[in-house]
C-alpha cells in the first residue's frame, strides 16, 4: 500500500480527492487552509498532524486514538452490527457556520461537485477505520441528496445497532444566516448502500438553530431536538438582519408589554418576542404552534423544544417537552436507571448578541418529558437561565460588537449607554409569565462551552472512574461571541469531555457527580497549540466495542484571541477549515 505524507499547505479539496484514491493510505504533517478561491480566505489556516501520538489527558486504564481523520466537518455517527463486526456511519455537514468562506457555492466545480467540502455527506467505515463506503447523500442539481447549503446535523439508525431505517437531519440555511430558506429543516431517510435520500418530514423551523439530534426508545417514535430560531426568544439582526423566522410556542404564551430594540435609526426598530422583526405585539397572546413566518398552526410543531412523530405516521407530530434554548445533545436512559422516563437533554445557553443580548449565561443539563395529559413540560426558557430570572444582575450584557444597538465603529463606553437607553439592562421579559409550573435543571456548565453530544456507557467501559449507567458528554467550545468562561486559560471550560456519575446506593438520594474525563493537555485547542488532540467535538456515542466514540467538527477560525480568523470582518465570525475533522475513539484498556 502506498503512504503519502502531506508536508506542505494543503487545500481541503486536495487533501479530499488524495483521501479518496483507492490503495492509499496518509498521514499528514501539514498546516491545511480553507479552500475557497478567495485570497483571505485561504489566509485562514490550521495546524492537523493525526499521526502525532495523542495529547489528551484521560484517566488511568483508558486510551485515546483517532479512528478517521481528514474529515470535512462531521457531527454526526452511527453503528450497524456487533462487536465483532460493524460499520460506522459519520456525517459530514457542510456549510454549517457563517462566513462567506464558507459558502459551498464558491467552491471549484460548483455547489453539487462531488467533492465539495462544504456540502453534507455520509462516509462508511470498517470497524478499523478503512473508508469502505461514500461520500453518499452529496446534494444534486436535481434536489437529491442533502440540501446543499447545511447543516446536516445527526444520523441514527431506527432499531440502533440491528439497524433498520437509517434517519438523519439537515438544513438549507447555515445557522445565524438568512439566504431565504426559513422552515428549510427536515428529517429524512438515507439509503445505507446508495445514498439516496428520502423526505420523512419537512418544513421544519430554520434559523439560529435547525432540526438537530436524533434518538429512539422503541416505542414506535421517532424524536429530535429542535433548537431556537433566535438566540433569546427575539429576532434580531444576528438572525440574517432580522429576515430570519420567529420562534414558535408549543403552548398558548402571553407576551410581556416588553419589546426590544434593534437600532435608533432613524426609524427606531422594535420586536416582540415571537413575532417577526419589527413586529412589536406588546401584552400579545399567541396561540401554541402558531408560526408567525407562515401565518399559520401545525400542530405538534414548535420550536426550542424536543419533539416526537410517530414513525407510521409522520404528519402525527407531538411537543415531548420545552422551554429550552437549544436542547441540542439529547439521550434516553436505559430502562433501569434513576432516569428512565424521561430524556436527557444539553441545552446551550445565549449569547451576547442580537437584540437582547445576555452573558454568562450557562449552559444546562435537562431531563424532559411529556406531563400525563399529553402536553409537553415547560422549562423556563427565554425567561429563564440556569433556573434563575433573566433580570438577576449576573447575565447582564458587558456590551459586545454583536449587540443590536452597538453599531461600528464599536466602542464599549457608547454601546453600554445604548444597551441602558435601549432599556437592554437588565434584560427584560419575553413573557408575561410561565405557560405553567417550570422544570429546573438537573446541573449547569460553563457559559459558552456548548453541549453538543451525551450518551450513557455501557458495562463493558465501567472502571474507575466510571462508574455503572455514568454519561459522557461532549464540549464543544466557545465561538467568541463573548469573553473566556475563566480569566485563567487552563481552567476555561470547553473543547472536552466530561463523566456525570449517579449516586445510586439504597437509601441515598439521587446526585449528579460531574467530573473532567477527557481533555487536551495543553487546555485548548488542537490546532491553537500545534498538537493533536481535540479541535470542535460535537457528538459521542459509544460503539458497539463499548468504546466512546467521540466526532470532532475540526477547526474553526473565530473571535476569540486565540483563533481569530483573517482577513476583512465580512469574512467571518466563524471560518471553518474542512480536511481537520476527526472521529476519536476512547476505549477501556
Amino acid at each position: 500500500m502506498q503512504v503519502i505524507r502531506l508536508q506542505t499547505s494543503t487545500s481541503a479539496v486536495a487533501l479530499a480527492t488524495l483521501l479518496a484514491l483507492p490503495g492509499i493510505s496518509w498521514a499528514a504533517s501539514t498546516t491545511i487552509a480553507n479552500p475557497t478561491p478567495l485570497p483571505q480566505c485561504m489566509d485562514n489556516t490550521a495546524f492537523f498532524d493525526p499521526t502525532l501520538p495523542p495529547s489528551i489527558n484521560l484517566p488511568p486504564g483508558f486510551t485515546a486514538s483517532v479512528f478517521a481523520s481528514g474529515l470535512n466537518a462531521p457531527t454526526g455517527i452511527a453503528f450497524l452490527g456487533n462487536a465483532s463486526s460493524f460499520q460506522v456511519f459519520v456525517l459530514e455537514s457542510g456549510h454549517g457556520i457563517p462566513s462567506a468562506c464558507n459558502d459551498e457555492s464558491l467552491q471549484p466545480g460548483g455547489t453539487f461537485a462531488a467533492n465539495n467540502p462544504f456540502t453534507p455527506d455520509i462516509l462508511v467505515f470498517n470497524q478499523n477505520g478503512k473508508k469502505i463506503r461514500g461520500p453518499l447523500g452529496k446534494p444534486t442539481a436535481d434536489g437529491g441528496g442533502f440540501q446543499p447549503s447545511g447543516p446536516a446535523i445527526d444520523i441514527a439508525f431506527v432499531n440502533g445497532l440491528s439497524g433498520g431505517r437509517l434517519f438523519a437531519t439537515d438544513s438549507n440555511q447555515s445557522t445565524h444566516q438568512h439566504n431565504g430558506n426559513n422552515n428549510s429543516s427536515r428529517i429524512v431517510t438515507v439509503n445505507p448502500m446508495t445514498g439516496v435520500v428520502t423526505p420523512f418530514i419537512t418544513n421544519l423551523p430554520t434559523g439560529d438553530h435547525p432540526t438537530e439530534q436524533l434518538a429512539f426508545r422503541g416505542d414506535g417514535w421517532i424524536y429530535w431536538s429542535q433548537g431556537s430560531t433566535t438566540n433569546s426568544g427575539v429576532v434580531g439582526l444576528d438572525n440574517g438582519s432580522g429576515q430570519n423566522q420567529s420562534d414558535i410556542p408549543c403552548q398558548d404564551i402571553t407576551l410581556s408589554k416588553n419589546v426590544f430594540i434593534s437600532s435608533f435609526g432613524p426609524p427606531e426598530v422594535a420586536t416582540s418576542g415571537y413575532s417577526p422583526f419589527g413586529v412589536t405585539n406588546p401584552g400579545g397572546t399567541i396561540p401554541a404552534f402558531f408560526n408567525s413566518f407562515t401565518g399559520q398552526v401545525r400542530q405538534g410543531v414548535c420550536d426550542g423544544a424536543v419533539l416526537r412523530a410517530q414513525l407510521s405516521n409522520s404528519d402525527n407530530i407531538q411537543a415531548f417537552s420545552w422551554g429550552y434554548r437549544n436542547p441540542y445533545a439529547i439521550r434516553f436512559p436505559p430502562a433501569d436507571h434513576p432516569l428512565a422516563g424521561g430524556i436527557l437533554a444539553g441545552m446551550d445557553g445565549a449569547d451576547e448578541r442580537g437584540a437582547r443580548p445576555s452573558n454568562n449565561a450557562p449552559e444546562e443539563i435537562h431531563l424532559g418529558r411529556q406531563n400525563p395529559d399529553g402536553s409537553p413540560d415547560y422549562h423556563g426558557w427565554p425567561d429563564r437561565y440556569g433556573g434563575l430570572a433573566t433580570s438577576q444582575r449576573v447575565y447582564n450584557p458587558e456590551g459586545g460588537a454583536n449587540d443590536d444597538v452597538c453599531p461600528p465603529p464599536f466602542d464599549v463606553a457608547t454601546c453600554l449607554a445604548n444597551l441602558v437607553k435601549a432599556n437592554a439592562i437588565p434584560i427584560q421579559d419575553v413573557l408575561a409569565g410561565p405557560p405553567q409550573q417550570i422544570t429546573g435543571p438537573l446541573a449547569l456548565e460553563a457559559a459558552d462551552s456548548s453541549f453538543t453530544g451525551i450518551d450513557f456507557v455501557p458495562d463493558a467501559f465501567v472502571r474507575d472512574p466510571v462508574r455503572p449507567d455514568a454519561v459522557l458528554y461532549s464540549l464543544e467550545g466557545d465561538f467568541g461571541f463573548s469573553p473566556p468562561n475563566s480569566s485563567n486559560p487552563d481552567a476555561e471550560v470547553g473543547h472536552e469531555v466530561k463523566l456525570i456519575n449517579f449516586n445510586q446506593v439504597t437509601g441515598s438520594p439521587l446526585a449528579l457527580r460531574v467530573q473532567n474525563f477527557a481533555r487536551n493537555s495543553t487546555n485548548d485547542q488542537a490546532f491553537v497549540s500545534n498538537i493533536n488532540g481535540f479541535n470542535r467535538p460535537t457528538n459521542l456515542r459509544f460503539g458497539p466495542d463499548g468504546c466512546a466514540y467521540v466526532v470532532d467538527y475540526g477547526a474553526v477560525r473565530d473571535l476569540s484571541a486565540d483563533s481569530h480568523f483573517v482577513g476583512p470582518p465580512a469574512n467571518g465570525p466563524l471560518v471553518q477549515i474542512p480536511g481537520t475533522g476527526a472521529v476519536w475513539k476512547i476505549c477501556p484498556m
